[in-house]
């Protein structure tokens, strides 16, 4: 756990602490912050990271060889009143006021600096704005409020501390979208050899070819990648299957969606989206909406470096109002049917801010080591464009903006 970076945010935030929370998985914020992905866990378990001081735990009883060596205190129950007592005094537990008001002036979350817990955070979104954040069950947010705790959102806390990429992440994402393009040229190349030698091929046949290619490449991925002819191009999380699937042949128009990431648990993804043409010659249709979907996307880029250069702040919302404006101002903003794009982390959509104001309200800044896609897409009837890169935000200055993903896709790939 990292408790010293917790806790100067908490103080940041003016909150007396984090009050983590998991029943049976329901929560991955709460086991990654925590360390304890992947145990299996069968009872309700509690972790308060305070503000100052060590974590304090409540476990069941049954439950101590999941949680040895985890750092802090541990108070252990087996009934439901005992758990909820031992709730009770955890959180009238006094606790030290907070460095960080003004002249250097302590401050406190609650009322005063030795009236216990006051103010917690916990993995909740104020009316449901932010579903990926909201993992703890309105039961348990009643009985916490009913100790006279106000519950505040862990959206910024989560993200600080679970969506940043250390030094080792980024490194490895890179070396992931460099492999995962490379994979894409094989594809798209394979496609083009297959139909020039007169063979018949489907979308699945892609699909296994690229998956073929991630093993070559030690590369694992959490689901197959997405390989859509003509129509089937307009279903964004369309995927082909043994036995719902396409033949592929000249003149068709083709989109291959892929993402995978290297064997490590914390590895970081890397997620691209190309479209070719199985001709010599792109028709203008696909042509001009393109050019749409390209410029949305480097749009996007643009606001996100002039922005991050002025160290202003970027809300998840604003970049996808600039991409989503462009495209509506183009007559097309009914058939861009999803978000601008999401956060990438160790799953293919990670916990940090996504670029969206359609399917949420997203309020959360862009802030420096978090990984994003940006993927613009336009899906009529016939067929459906999307463009895809991944961005990293490093340091400051316009050069902290680095797409990962490059070089970029700046045509329809003709495949004759």
């Amino acid at each position: 756990m990292k408790i010293t970076e917790i806790q100067r945010e908490l103080a940041a935030l003016r909150l007396d602490a984090w009050l983590l929370y998991d029943f049976r998985g329901i929560n991955p914020i709460a086991q990654n912050v925590t360390g304890l992905s992947g145990k299996n866990i069968t009872r309700r378990w509690f972790c308060l990271v305070p503000a100052q001081g060590e974590p304090q735990w409540l476990i069941h009883k049954i439950e101590t060889s999941n949680f040895v060596g985890v750092p802090g205190q541990m108070t252990l129950y087996a009934g439901w009143q005992e758990l909820n007592e031992a709730m009770r005094v955890l959180l009238a537990t006094p606790q030290p006021p907070l460095s960080g008001g003004q002249n250097g002036d302590p401050v406190s979350g609650g009322q005063d600096g030795d009236s216990g817990i006051k103010t917690v955070a916990m993995e909740y979104s104020p009316n449901a704005e932010i579903p990926y954040i909201s993992r703890v069950d309105a039961g348990t947010l009643e009985w916490i409020r009913s100790f006279g705790v106000e519950i505040r959102t862990s959206a910024d806390l989560a993200q600080r501390m679970e969506a940043r990429l250390n030094e080792a992440q980024a490194a490895g994402h890179q070396e992931s979208a460099r492999l995962v393009l490379q994979a894409k040229d094989y594809a798209f190349a394979w496609i083009g050899s297959q139909l020039n030698s007169g063979k018949t091929i489907t979308e699945y046949d892609v699909q296994q070819e690229i998956l073929g290619q991630f093993d070559a490449m030690d590369l694992v991925t959490d689901h197959p990648p997405i390989v859509a002819v003509n129509a089937k191009s307009s279903d964004p999380h369309y995927a082909p299957t043994a036995t719902d699937t396409q033949a592929i042949k000249g003149g068709d128009f083709i989109l291959i969606d892929l993402w995978a990431k290297q064997k490590a648990s914390d590895a970081i993804f890397a997620d691209t989206t190309w479209v070719a043409y199985a001709g010599k010659t792109v028709p203008t249709q696909y042509v001009e909406i393109f050019e749409i979907v390209k410029e949305a996307r480097d749009r996007a880029v643009r606001f996100i470096r002039e922005r991050w250069e002025r160290d202003e702040p970027i809300y998840g919302y604003e970049v996808d109002d600039c991409v989503r404006g462009y495209i509506t101002e183009k007559g097309y903003g009914e058939f861009f049917i999803h978000r601008t794009g999401h956060n990438i982390g160790a799953v293919i959509h990670g916990n940090g801010v996504n670029l969206d104001n359609l399917e949420t309200r997203d309020r959360r800044t862009l802030i420096p080591g978090v990984c994003f896609s940006i993927e613009p897409g336009i899906y009529l009837n016939d067929f459906g464009v999307r463009t895809e890169i991944d961005v990293f935000l490093a340091g400051r200055g316009r050069d902290g903006v680095k797409v990962t993903t490059a070089p970029v896709q700046n045509q329809v790939l003709p495949l004759l």
